[in-house]
């Protein structure tokens, strides 16, 4: 990578996908500050019937994106496009969201005034994503930031610069200006200076947490400004009481291997009634035997395709070997199939016995296993972490369900589903280095706008009636 372009490959294949020129910070947001003002002042429903096309825009050309992301991800097809459908979904939810979250109200007050409640857009808004959902992630925020009415300057991970732009020439065909939406190509010191300019009104993230602390430090100073933070999870799956252990095997490879485990929601820790963890385990390795991990068009489809690039693949193959130094012991070994190309088998590590767990986001298909002997056991384990994603219980009895629920410490909590299986109809982000109390999805628009409290009379009417003189 060099300072000047970015240049794509397609991860299965190392085969050139695209190019093109890194920008101008100061130039972007610049563009993105003169414009506002007059996206701002249109109505709401104006701005709506705009995001609306942007919707129809993605339909028509819903074939050919799906291909991109495949192609720039490595995620089979399927997968990408169900990425584009969350894309084309996510404008209606915004809009419903915003009437919901952020709708106008008129009260009665005392002396024939009135209260007025109404909501306001910060400005630019600056938007950093990340690779493993290129669309629908940055997506999430600039739908629900331009119906608000503010600005945005969209920095695409370096890893997927292609759907990036791909993303924001579909919003300029639906006729949103131009400046309002910014594309911003560059790498790790382009966001860097992103977010640390001045002319910003705030920052809308999602990333690693190391990434998410730095940001969190950086605007301490900056009260002023909104900062949104969603920083990944070591997320928990328990399965306890339950007779079917191949559903709850499913659950389990569907949390931790779906994407080639990277996922923010993606569960890193199976935590199992030690009763149930042989029977369990064998479930899920005839699961991965089964498994078909390939190139994202390959036919029959396969389950998985390979991570982002090789030095990700690198990097996770060390932190097997690392977690097998600690004391783990590999029940199924990490592999890599196909010789230069980031492709890796799923591997499962019992750490039950190990003298050091790392609370760490092992972004990949490696998944650390815990045996239990009882279930306060095993919700003392999952909370275990900084993180508070996700976490997801697998049981036949309501009870356990209630005990979890009540003692688990995350944003998502999930039963007999995957950690995996969020809703764009309900809020989502998480506790501790999970986030910082500024939930996406539904509730993205508390970020994107902020409440003004007016008290209002049509005539100016007052008095003093204590603490004056007679005059």
């Amino acid at each position: 990578m060099s300072d000047i372009e970015l240049v794509s490959t397609e991860p299965a294949t190392g085969a050139f996908l695209w190019r093109g020129a890194c920008g101008n910070v100061d130039a972007e947001v610049t563009e993105a500050r003169a414009s506002w003002p007059a996206w701002a002042a249109q109505p709401l429903s104006y701005r709506a019937e705009a995001l609306r096309r942007f919707a129809n825009v993605v339909r028509a050309r819903g074939e050919d994106f799906a291909d991109l992301i495949a192609r720039e991800t490595g995620k089979p097809l399927w997968e990408a496009r169900g990425e584009v459908e969350a894309v084309m979904a996510k404008v209606d939810t915004s809009i419903s969201a915003f009437a919901e979250r952020t709708g106008q109200r008129r009260l009665d007050a005392q002396m024939g005034s009135r209260l007025a409640l109404r909501h306001k857009p910060h400005g630019v808004l600056a938007v950093l994503a990340p690779y493993n959902l290129p669309a629908d992630i940055p997506n999430g925020h600039i739908v629900p930031a331009l119906l608000a009415g503010n600005a945005v300057v969209f920095k695409p991970s370096e890893k997927t610069p292609a759907t990036g732009a791909f993303l924001v020439d579909c919003y300029r065909a639906a006729g949103i200006p131009e400046g309002c939406v910014r594309l911003l190509i560059g790498g790790p010191e382009t966001g860097r200076a992103l977010s640390e300019h001045p002319l910003i009104d705030g920052l809308l993230f999602t990333g690693s947490a190391r990434t998410g602390l730095a940001l969190n430090r950086r605007f301490a100073e900056h009260p002023e400004k909104i900062l949104a933070l969603e920083m990944g999870g070591n997320n928990p799956i328990l399965v306890w009481d339950t007779p079917d252990l191949y559903t709850a095997a499913v659950l389990v490879v569907q949390s931790a291997f779906l994407g080639a485990g990277q996922r923010c929601t993606a569960a890193r820790r199976l935590i199992v009634d030690q009763r149930l963890a042989d029977p369990l385990l064998e479930q899920i390795n005839a699961l991965i035997d089964r498994m078909i991990i390939d190139a994202p068009h390959a036919d029959p489809a396969p389950f998985m395709g390979p991570m982002i690039d090789n030095d990700a693949a690198d990097r996770l193959t060390e932190r097997f070997l690392n977690l097998s130094g600690k004391g783990g012991r590999p029940i199924r070994y990490l592999e890599r199939p196909v010789e230069g190309r980031p492709f890796v088998t799923p591997a499962l590590v019992d750490m039950t016995e190990a003298g050091e767990r790392p609370d760490a986001e092992f972004f990949g298909p490696l998944l650390q296993v815990i045996r239990a002997e009882s279930f306060e056991a095993a919700v003392a384990e999952a909370n275990n972490t900084r993180y508070g994603l996700c976490a997801a219980l697998v049981s036949q009895d309501p009870r356990r369900y209630d005990a979890f629920w009540a003692n688990i410490r995350a944003g998502v909590i999930n039963w007999n589903r995957p950690t995996t299986g969020t809703s764009p109809k309900a809020p989502f982000g998480g506790l501790g280095w999970s986030g910082n109390h500024r939930p996406g999805a539904f509730y993205a628009a508390d970020y994107c706008a902020y409440p003004v409290a007016s008290s209002e009379a049509e005539q100016a009417r007052a008095s003093i009636g204590v603490g004056l003189r007679d005059g």
